[in-house]
Formats: C-alpha cells, structure tokens, sequence
C-alpha cells in the first residue's frame, strides 16, 4: 500500500498541492482528476520523487519514503511515465528499451524482458529498430509505458497517456493499463484529463481542485455523477 498524509509541495511561493491525503491499495487503478493545473503532475512528481515534498509524508507498506531521492524510490519499485512522449528520439525502440532496463538491472535478462513487452504491444515487435522519432504518436508512447513496465514495477504512475492520441490508440494503451494492473498486480495511479475514459478503468478516484482533493470515492460512483465535470474539471 502507498500512502500520502499531508502533502504540500511548493515551487517558491506557490502551492501547487496543499495538504492532501490519498491512500492507494495494492493491486488497485486509481484515477486522480481534475482541471489542468489542479496539481496532477505535482502530485505525482512528489510521489516519484522528482520534486520535493514541502510537508506531510510519502510511504510504502508503512515506510517513510518521503526523503528518499527518484532513483531509491525507482528501487523500491515506483516507475514514472511523465506527460509528454520523453524518449531518445534518435535510438531506436530497442535502445530506449535497454535504457530503461539498466537504470534498474545489469544483466542478461533484458531479452526476455523485452520479448514481454514486445507480447503486450505487437505492433512495436516489427518496429524495434525502428528511431523513437519515426514512430506514430501512439507508437511513441507503447515505447513509454513499455519502458516503465520493463522493469515489472509494483507502483506505475501514469501522466496524462491519452494525451494527443487517436481514440482507437487509447483504447489499446488503456486494455494494457487494465491488464497489467490484473495480471500483475502492479498499483496503477492515472493523472488523466478525460474524467470518463479514466474512471472507467479504475477502482477508485480522487479530484484535485487548486491542489485539494475535493472528491474521493469509488470511481463507478463518481463516472455516473453528472455533476462532477462542470464542477471540477473545467477550464
């Protein structure tokens, strides 16, 4: 289980997460909502480690995490695909894969872990040699997710990863999304702007307003609360 308890995180004397309380159950997708500029990304930056807590705590299975810097966090088992398709756009699908692989192992594992990926996005499989920057919006980021999956972590943060694709793109990227949280038992958080298409993957929801949760609950709930968009996910 990973749990926040009072997060604030600031960038000088703006507070972009203000005291927020979030608690994500092992095995579970949880969709965290709401307007840009809410706290999304903050909010998951500070639980990856890329940015500094200002209060409260960060733990796992009841160990405070919150001083420890990304790359101990990333060996405890949380991997980060942030918004926006990061890759080396000039190495090929293989090389950004083996990136990937050795910010975490030194081995000779690495083909089987890529064959697994290769197994959850076929498509990648005829384009491995293939330079991150020819490749298809959608291509881009299965490389994205593989790479944060390669390493089979416990915890996957997601960062907006509809962002610019095409609807039947999406509704591969998110089978994967539901699949590896079923199969593997990973914990998924979802930054995602589209309410609908997040919630109907996930268990459970938090809406972030002005870096507050003003919303929590079961995300079935929240998906048929019509007030919810006009409310809290607007401009």
């Amino acid at each position: 289980m990973l749990e926040v308890t009072g997060l604030v995180v600031r960038y000088g004397s703006i507070e972009a997460v203000r005291d927020c309380d979030l608690t994500f159950d092992t095995g579970t997708i949880t969709a965290i909502l709401g307007a840009n500029g809410a706290g999304k990304s903050s909010l998951m930056k500070a639980i990856s480690g890329l940015v500094p807590a200002a209060a409260g705590t960060i733990r796992i299975d009841g160990e405070d995490i919150t001083a420890l810097h990304a790359h101990r966090r990333a060996r405890l088992g949380i991997s980060h695909a942030l918004e926006g398709r990061r890759l080396f756009h000039s190495m090929s699908v293989d090389e950004n894969l083996r990136v990937a692989w050795e910010f975490r192992h030194r081995g000779n594992d690495f083909k089987t872990a890529s064959d697994r990926v290769f197994e959850r996005f076929p498509m990648l499989a005829t384009r491995r040699k293939t330079p991150a920057g020819l490749l298809s919006g959608g291509q881009q980021q299965m490389v994205i997710l593989s790479a944060a999956l390669i390493h089979e972590p416990r915890y996957l943060l997601l960062d907006e990863p509809s962002l610019g694709l095409a609807p039947v793109i999406v509704q591969q990227i998110f089978a994967a999304i539901s699949a590896v949280c079923r199969d593997s038992g990973t914990t998924i958080i979802l930054s995602e702007h589209v309410a609908a298409l997040a919630l109907s993957v996930a268990h459970q929801a938090y809406v972030l307003k002005q870096g507050k949760v003003v919303r929590k609950g079961a995300a079935s709930a929240l998906a048929v609360d019509a007030s919810l968009s006009a409310a809290y996910l607007g401009g």
